[in-house]
């Protein structure tokens, strides 16, 4: 008896165990498979030129993944950086070249779309329609956020216009802020004069207040998601790329973001302004993150073009993702 006891037991053990296996091979499948079991939080900060194709990307992998949450949140390039390299988060937003001391402290990579900085002056600027037909060459662009020119005259060429410019550049450490002063020369972000504003959308704000004022904004706060049209308030000061103090045809592609998102793709517009977004992690990816930034590299650039920027090509892609394995 004692011995049939035993192996009731033993039988009732394994019939235990093998019900638990089970159950949580139901679990991990889920309603969408293996891939749709995915559990956890993944924790984003960074560039505010990222923050809207995050927050997209974010809630389109929950659709597939339910169990998965996304903690995303906007504050610069630089916050981003450092909270990579801290481990405070797990990707780090950046829309900036990767320095090299933050490569040896661990930084990895992958460029995941296209956007671009835009220069912004108010809707009423009193001289827009001649801004807008002549452009503003890197030059007169220089000129404003150095200081060296003072009034609209000076940029416009007319000695009779005295209205002071109001040049507005970041507060915060940024990559639209390092992308822009690179373009201008070869500065960098501390060597842009003007007043200094919090985040891309304190920028469109405090010039949309200024009629003589003029910012720089990344390409989806310059421009509204739903209209496509630049924020209300806002005009684009078109860069005369030739620099001929005429804005000819094919320089001419601000009217609305589809327009612009266009020249950015097919190199019409300089870069810099215009640059590649990054993802940031402290070494290689690994886990739910991996499999997240893997799925952003792939089926993910669908959403790009219609969040407002520029996917990935093909050949880019395999590129990025090369770097993973």
């Amino acid at each position: 008896m004692r011995n049939g006891r035993l192996i009731v037991q033993i039988l009732s053990t394994v019939a235990i165990v093998a019900l638990s296996v089970l159950l949580a091979g139901c679990r991990q499948a889920g309603s969408g498979g293996e891939a749709g079991g995915l559990r956890g939080t993944i924790t984003v900060s960074g560039a505010w030129a990222l923050y809207p194709m995050m927050v997209r990307w974010g809630e389109e992998f929950k659709a597939l993944h339910p169990g998965v949450e996304f903690d995303i949140s906007a504050g610069g390039a630089g916050k981003g950086m450092a909270d990579a390299l801290a481990g405070a988060v797990d990707i780090g937003m950046v829309s900036r070249d990767v320095h090299e001391d933050e490569i040896k402290q661990g930084a990895f990579w992958v460029t995941v779309v296209s956007d671009a900085v835009v220069p912004t002056i108010n809707a009423h600027n009193p001289h827009l329609a001649l801004i807008q037909r002549r452009g503003l060459d890197r030059a007169a662009f220089e000129a404003i956020w150095t200081g060296k020119a003072r009034t609209w005259g000076e940029v416009l060429g007319d000695e009779s216009i005295k209205d002071e410019i109001h040049a507005f550049t970041r507060s915060d450490a940024c990559g639209a802020a390092e992308t822009w002063a690179a373009y201008l020369g070869g500065y960098r972000q501390e060597d842009l004069q003007g007043i200094a504003v919090y985040g891309d959308p304190g920028v469109a704000e405090a010039v949309s207040k200024d009629p003589l004022g003029i910012g720089f904004n990344n390409l989806n706060f310059a421009y509204d998601a739903n209209t496509r049209q630049p924020v209300a308030g806002l005009a684009i000061a078109p860069i005369d790329v030739n620099g001929n103090g005429s804005l000819e045809a094919e320089e001419n592609f601000y009217a609305n973001k589809g327009t612009l998102m266009a020249a950015i793709a097919d190199g019409r517009y300089p870069s810099p302004p215009a640059r590649g977004l990054h993802l940031v992690t402290k070494g290689k990816p690994t886990g739910l993150t991996l499999t997240f930034i893997r799925w952003v590299l792939t089926d993910g650039q669908a959403f790009a073009e219609e969040t407002g920027y520029v996917p990935l090509t093909q050949a880019q892609a395999q590129a990025e993702l090369q770097k993973l394995e």
